[in-house]
């Protein structure tokens, strides 16, 4: 007996039709919006019923996973790309100026990498990846003798999700401007002429509260939660 192809029926069509125009709304709502825009919004951007959505995906942490999950797993290709480099400042450098050149271009991945979202499976590997490739090479850096040896991955963590809430605003007169201001903390890392601190870093602990309180800054919304 030849094999059976199972056609795909008119709802299936319907079905994976409305997800694709409902992940292509999102897409870009979310570049314009951040990822705090209002599900119903991206409902009618599509152009169905907020049910619609609603079935299709359980959550906003759901919809987020099919928007951005593709450009997290890019991120970690960078990260691991910048592991690998021999010169632990070039390579540190590198990250940082290719995660801030996202963050200046879309307003939902910015949400993401500095805030404390939580339930997107692809997000969560890739803070567990940004953790350590800044702590590689950070630490690379300290014993090379390129990065004042106080400073911790939990700083750069901090120092880098503020800034980068701060990209968003400024691409708006100057779109490269992230580059003076990025260029200004790595200054800061240096050791020339550096100074005792007069605080002890975070612990991960705290900074992930932080993350978290900079993630409700810009939660009163209008529209259905999650």
């Amino acid at each position: 007996m030849g094999s059976r192809v199972e056609k795909e029926t008119p709802l299936r069509r319907d079905a994976r039709r409305n997800r694709e125009m409902l992940i292509a709304a999102a897409r870009e709502i979310y570049t314009d919006q951040g990822v705090d825009a209002p599900l119903d919004d991206i409902a009618r951007r599509a152009g169905v019923g907020s049910a619609t959505l609603y079935r299709r995906f359980a959550g906003r942490a759901e919809l987020i996973e099919a928007v951005f999950g593709d450009s997290l797993r890019d991120i970690l290709r960078a990260a691991e790309e910048a592991r690998s480099a021999p010169d632990a400042w070039a390579g540190l450098t590198a990250y940082l100026e290719r995660i801030f050149g996202l963050l200046a271009a879309d307003r939902g991945t910015n949400d993401l990498m500095t805030t404390g979202i939580q339930g997107v499976p692809s997000l969560d590997a890739l803070r567990a990846e940004n953790h350590k490739t800044l702590d590689i090479l950070l630490r690379r850096a300290q014993q090379q003798g390129a990065a004042r040896p106080d400073v911790t991955a939990e700083d750069l963590q901090f120092l880098l999700a503020a800034l980068g809430r701060a990209v968003p605003g400024s691409t708006v007169a100057a779109p490269l401007a992230w580059r003076r201001y990025l260029a200004l903390l790595l200054d800061g890392i240096r050791p020339e002429g550096s100074h005792p601190l007069p605080a002890p870093s975070l612990t991960s602990d705290q900074l992930g509260a932080a993350m978290l309180q900079l993630g409700k800054v810009r939660r009163p919304r209008t529209g259905r939660a999650d």
